[in-house]
């Protein structure tokens, strides 16, 4: 824009940009439109000069970012301005300033009009734009017909016709049922008839949005723009400033063949013909040349020729041609074009034609698997899934599980889950399916979901020939010093199920069996053990007549889990022990699982949902989270038994031993619900019951119910956010707890057991146990009185990352009894707002209401995991820059000494990992997150400390969830800064040792962690 002449304006510029800082800045710019508004107000003495010159610092002001809410009319009034300097400063800032839902366009509309039926073509171009910017409802329905016939109009310059096409485009495509079409199919071929270059690109452009609508209508026009095509490849009659880097304007054969691609076929033989003349030029005068320009301009017309070979079915030998093409370009050095390269091979898969052609670059593209750059992994692992068959299906998977053992955390669920699934489909023998199943549940871990080793269990039940190999193989495993919990799994089911058919061979007798199995029952967690004891049952059926001193090894075991919290467990305990009694019944009673009924593959179902929810509908769903409300409580939450998708080990055919009212186990230890509710407690209720030892003692009182689900009443729609950050002291009531509520719950959020709140009259407890991204709470609460507590009420208040199901609490707590009320508990994403527990009883004349914050806190949900440096620096540079990676240099920390902030770190699941950062004065810690949006996440730590200043430190946070960034970024800020009183120090969690004093050894400086960063 010219500015010679308007010394003001140039003044002003210069200000603004010599301004020290914002601050000052915004004064200069609060001045100018002072002066501006002041002016304006006395319109009559402005000269259209000084108005223009107003109207230009608005628009540079609001260039600038400040708000400009007020000279609008001003600006619109130049549009009717007879001069082109005035008229060119109204329409620019017309159209910057102002939507289109805007009052005073309305008042402009005559004046466009009239400028685009007047004979001023440079006014045309002004009004033109403007519509064209702005599209809005009122400039369609009024101006669209005066804008297509200047778009027919012979008379008119390609440079105003030009315009025309594009201002009909963004009228049709943001008003399509206003702007009037009908009958457009002989005014388009006239269009695509047009010799202008310029003019033919753009009315392609209204021609590929036209045919996206509507192609049955414009079957005339296929012809023509097959001969645009021929025209092109030709190089005919093409100007030289459409010609870029040799290659005839490679907008126009892109925009060409992408409006092809909406016909479903080309029918006319000729045509056809033509046409495939033209996409075989393009093929063979595509190669890649060291001219990044020239590659990018050929290339996307290649794949855009691509594309419409595959569409359009082409005969095999020009699809031949198309893969021999892509497997030079996945050879190449350049990442994008080999990404290009397999993408479009993937894409070709559809053509069942060249899978064998495809089959030839196997070696390149297992290759790519091990490229630096995720996306091009990725692409590569999507082509071998795609090409796999019968005939290579041994090599792939034997490759991907090689891969398995070095892939990124952010592939390797994908990876095992595609391994699977690959194994499955195409499987020589069964015994192979076997062998790689449990290979990739020993290399997977963590990141082999439940529904592969529940299909290898369906398939062994279902073939008797396979059940020796397989419990042969699952004994081979076992054998190992560490093995994951899946395995564990997988190999207690199938020794539970067949060791009995391994009896001659060495090492396999039930008593060898039960011993290798039972040295993992303390390295498993609680979901797990239920698997195990119905194990111990079957080999304990498989024993008859039974060895008395194994006998005796699993009915103590029995006997230990019959009083445990958990209900499952319990129940199975209670009935084997009963069970154990029958004698050679035994064997009926727990028979042989029976075959699976057949049905889809729940895996291959897993990979059509995964391959269906792609990143755009995946970031859809996350700002759908973000956006709802705050629940008050969740429905539809699993039980504590509600395990169903596992495989049962195994009909347990005996009567219910359970109460029908309380849901406990009755055995002839545990007496009736009567004589527990009659048996008198310790006076510290929950001080013994909270001890390693009574808790697994039987219930003091069977006041449980069955579990409901807590669901919101009338009245309670209030934020739960705000209450989640409510703390005790702003809790008014005239009894008052017994010791600090807020230390307590910070003991809770590093330990699983031990006293949330006491006061005279009550005390409430919580015993916990996690794992992944579910927990189960058991709130103890206990009456400390001789009277009984009445009108008692637990409503649990949920954030919208959370699902809780807490069960019933009874209105009543008898005196000197204790109440146990289990609380389900899914960590649906990342966040740090909390739950809390809204508490309320009466005792006496006093009533008491009490808000709890319930440790379910963001640590719970990590797991501590070593990470040595050939895994630590591939993840770290893949995560680069924010969101994903985070960084902040953090003051007001308390100083402490490195080894103590280690230990801080590891009490929070975070597991420093010394030798990975040379400089002594850093630490480097990792974790895994576990939630239902993320699955498992691998997050990285680094912390920075200065040793001349141990208030301040610099942290970078990374994952691969931008999400999780964020919040672990500014959880451990809080542990580091807001460190509880030293009166109640938080002790670190048992599981980490804490470090040594030399916690960051030195390391090369070749290897400088600093350089990555």
């Amino acid at each position: 824009m010219a500015l010679s002449g308007m010394r003001g304006l140039s003044v002003f510029i210069s200000d603004i940009r010599n301004c020290q800082n914002k601050e000052l800045e915004r004064l200069r710019v609060d001045k100018e439109l002072g002066h501006i508004r002041t002016r304006f107000k006395n319109e009559k003495g402005l000269t259209p000069y000084e108005k223009k010159k107003y109207v230009w610092k608005m628009l540079y002001i609001y260039m600038l970012g400040y708000d400009v809410d007020f000279g609008h009319m001003e600006a619109v009034s130049l549009i009717s301005a007879p001069k082109y300097p005035e008229k060119q400063v109204g329409y620019i800032v017309t159209s910057s300033l102002l939507n289109e839902n805007h009052d005073f366009l309305r008042l402009a509309i005559n004046t466009v009009r009239n400028d685009i039926i007047g004979r001023n073509e440079t006014f045309q171009c002004l009004a033109l734009t403007l519509v064209g910017n702005i599209g809005g409802r009122d400039f369609a329905e009024s101006l669209a017909p005066d804008v297509q016939k200047l778009l027919l109009s012979s008379s008119c310059r390609p440079l105003v016709r030009k315009k025309a096409a594009l201002c009909l485009l963004r009228l049709f495509r943001k008003n399509p049922d206003v702007v009037n079409v009908d009958g457009w199919s002989d005014r388009m071929a006239q269009l695509l008839d047009e010799r202008d270059i310029g003019v033919l690109t753009s009315s392609m452009s209204l021609f590929v949005a036209l045919v996206a609508k509507d192609y049955d209508s414009y079957w005339s026009c296929l012809p023509k723009c097959v001969k645009v095509l021929e025209r092109l490849a030709r190089n005919q009659d093409i100007p030289q400033e459409y010609t870029y880097y040799g290659i005839p304007s490679p907008w126009l054969q892109v925009k060409t063949m992408r409006a092809l691609q909406y016909f479903p076929t080309v029918e006319d033989p000729n045509t056809r013909r033509s046409l495939f003349e033209v996409l075989q030029r393009v093929l063979m005068g595509t190669d890649v040349v060291k001219n990044v320009n020239k590659n990018n301009a050929s290339h996307a017309v290649l794949f855009e020729a691509l594309a419409l070979v595959m569409h359009l079915d082409a005969e095999k030998e020009m699809m031949s041609q198309c893969v021999a093409l892509l497997g030079k370009f996945i050879a190449v050095r350049e990442p994008n074009i080999r990404y290009l390269g397999l993408e479009n091979m993937t894409r070709m898969l559809m053509v069942t034609d060249v899978q064998e052609i495809i089959k030839r670059h196997q070696a390149q593209i297992i290759t790519s698997l091990k490229d630096p750059d995720i996306s091009i992994r990725r692409r590569a692992l999507d082509l071998l899934y795609g090409m796999c068959d019968v005939s290579n299906a041994k090599d792939i998977v034997e490759e991907l599980l090689q891969y398995l053992a070095t892939a990124d955390f952010a592939m390797r669920e994908e990876l095992s889950l595609k391994a699977a699934i690959l194994a499955e489909k195409f499987a020589p023998d069964l015994s192979w399916y076997v062998d790689v199943i449990l290979q990739l549940i020993d290399k997977a871990g963590e990141f082999v979901s439940d529904d592969i080793w529940f299909r290898v269990v369906q398939f062994v039940t279902n073939n008797e020939d396979l059940q020796p190999y397989a419990a042969l193989k699952a004994r081979e495993y076992l054998d190992k010093p560490a093995i994951h919990e899946t395995m564990v799994k997988v190999s207690a089911y199938l020794l539970g199920e067949y060791s009995h058919l391994l009896a001659r061979r060495p090492g396999c007798s039930p008593k060898e069996i039960f011993n290798i199995i039972h040295e993992k029952l303390p390295t498993v967690s609680t979901p797990t053990i239920p698997i195990l004891l119905s194990t111990y049952a079957k080999i304990l059926m498989h024993s008859q007549p039974p060895d008395p001193e194994l006998q005796t090894q699993i009915l103590a075991v029995f006997s230990k889990y019959e009083s445990s919290i958990d209900v499952e467990i319990q129940q199975r305990a209670a009935e084997y022990i009963a069970l154990s009694r029958k004698g050679a019944a035994l064997v009926d009673i727990l028979a042989e699982m029976p075959k699976f009924p057949e049905r889809k593959s729940s895996l291959i179902k897993k990979a059509e949902d995964t391959e269906a929810d792609t990143a755009e509908q995946s970031a859809i769903k996350l700002r759908a989270q973000q956006q709802m409300s705050n629940a008050l409580a969740v429905t539809d939450q699993p039980t504590a038994n509600g395990y169903s998708s596992e495989p049962q080990l195994g009909p347990v055919k005996v009567p219910s031993m359970t109460n029908e009212t309380t849901g406990q186990v009755l055995t002839q230890s545990n007496g009736s619900a009567t004589d527990l509710q009659a048996s008198t407690p310790s006076p510290d209720l929950l001080g013994d019951l909270l001890s390693p030892l009574a808790i697994e003692a039987p219930p003091v009182a069977s006041v449980q119910s069955e579990h409901n689900t807590v669901s919101g009443s009338e009245g309670t729609s209030i934020a739960v956010d705000a209450l989640a950050l409510a703390t005790v002291e702003e809790q008014t009531n005239s009894v008052q707890p017994i010791g600090n509520v807020a230390e307590r719950f910070h003991a809770l959020c590093l330990k699983d057991s031990g006293v949330l709140y006491e006061d005279p009259y009550v005390q409430i407890g919580i015993k916990a146990e996690w794992r992944s991204h579910q927990g189960r709470l058991v709130l103890f609460l206990g009456n400390k009185n001789t009277a009984a507590l009445v009108s008692v009420q637990a409503l649990m208040l949920a954030p919208s990352h959370l699902k809780l199901e807490l069960s019933e609490v009874p209105q009543t707590i008898p005196p000197r009894a204790q109440v146990q009320c289990p609380l389900e508990v899914v960590n649906l994403r990342p966040s740090r707002d909390l739950a809390v527990l809204e508490f309320s009883y009466k005792f006496g004349t006093d009533l008491v209401n009490v808000k709890l914050r319930i440790p379910a806190v963001l640590n719970k949900f990590l797991q501590p995991i070593p990470v040595s440096p050939e895994e630590f620096f591939p993840q770290w540079r893949s995560l680069s820059g924010p969101p994903l990676k985070l960084q902040e240099v953090v003051r007001g920390v308390r100083p402490m000494p490195l080894v103590e902030m280690a230990s801080l770190l590891n009490s929070y699941h975070l597991m420093v990992c010394p030798g990975l950062d040379p400089n002594t004065n850093n630490l480097v810690a990792s974790t895994t997150f576990f939630s239902e949006s993320t699955r498992a996440m691998l997050c990285l730590v680094r912390i920075e400390t200065d040793p001349a200043d141990r208030t301040q430190l610099r942290m970078t946070v990374a994952s691969g969830d931008p999400a999780l960034t964020y919040e672990l970024l500014e959880f451990i800020k809080e542990q580091l800064i807001s460190i509880p009183s030293a009166s109640h120090p938080p002790q670190p969690i048992p599981q980490q040792a804490p470090p040594s004093s030399s916690l960051i050894a030195q390391s090369d400086p070749g290897a400088m962690l600093a350089a990555l960063l």
